[in-house]
């Protein structure tokens, strides 16, 4: 279900030795028991005027659970309007091995489920940030909306509006000699320095072109990024296909000391 192509930008400057890239990656619970109130006779039974039926206080109702891993500060940090929660855990802050689940949950009300994964995924050469700049090989730490997508391959019954453009289309190596083509055939955009409701290919830069941009989420080539996250292609395609922006699905990425405070 393509929409309508939408101008892209130019990219920008290469990954290693990679061409047309953006700035950032591009660049270079079991259910608590109900409580049961059991009702108690008095010592005189039920037909005395001295019987009393005295109930067992009612225990508070559960809380919808959480989502593991994840720490009060980064669960507060979630919108309320969000249904769909893409995890993306490091294994240390200066490791570029992660993994990847997508949960997901009806409302509010209910608990997190997960849907999609566990999944294996890379992120930045050097890490993880809470402040990423342009250039530091490391992803940004977060909680970031997930509006749109895009990729040199056609549309494979993506939800959110999907960009099909050759300008997507990349070659070179990386880090450590493997190949990149194809890493761009799907991606969406990680709402980090970004506008949404554009194409990834779009490089405006809300916070400036210092603090970098172009993260996405696309085609893992077997070795870590320059900022962004990397799955398998097979799972890029389950992933575009039950993102649902009606959902208003987000991303939760970082290390794991960082995600569990």
């Amino acid at each position: 279900m393509s929409v309508p192509r939408r101008p892209p930008a130019l990219l920008a400057a290469p990954l290693l030795v990679l061409a047309l890239l953006l700035t950032g990656c591009s660049s270079g619970a079991a259910p608590a028991k109900t409580p049961v109130g059991a009702p108690g006779l008095g010592a005189a039974g039920p037909e005395s005027d001295a019987a009393s039926v005295r109930r067992a206080s009612p225990e508070p109702a559960p809380s919808p659970a959480g989502i593991p891993g994840l720490g009060p500060e980064t669960l507060a940090q979630v919108p309320a309007e969000a249904r769909q929660v893409f995890v993306v855990t490091g294994e240390e802050a200066d490791s570029h091995q992660s993994g990847a689940v997508l949960y997901s949950r009806e409302d509010a009300a209910k608990s997190w489920q997960p849907v999609l994964g566990p999944w294996p995924a890379h992120n930045g050469m050097e890490g993880w940030t809470d402040h990423h700049v342009a250039g530091d090989l490391r992803s940004p730490t977060g909680v970031y909306p997930l509006t749109d997508a895009g990729g040199r391959l056609p549309d494979p019954g993506a939800l959110l509006p999907y960009d099909e453009h050759p300008r997507f289309a990349v070659d070179g190596e990386g880090f450590y000699g493997e190949p990149l083509e194809g890493s761009f055939d799907y991606v969406v955009a990680i709402n980090y320095n970004r506008t949404a409701g554009v194409s990834p290919l779009n490089r405006t830069r809300p916070l400036g072109l210092e603090r970098g941009g172009g993260i996405w989420i696309h085609v893992d080539h077997g070795g870590p990024t320059q900022g962004c996250v990397s799955v398998p292609e097979e799972h890029m395609e389950e992933l575009l296909r039950t993102l649902d922006p009606a959902m208003n699905p987000v991303i939760v990425m970082g290390d794991a000391a960082t995600l569990g405070r």
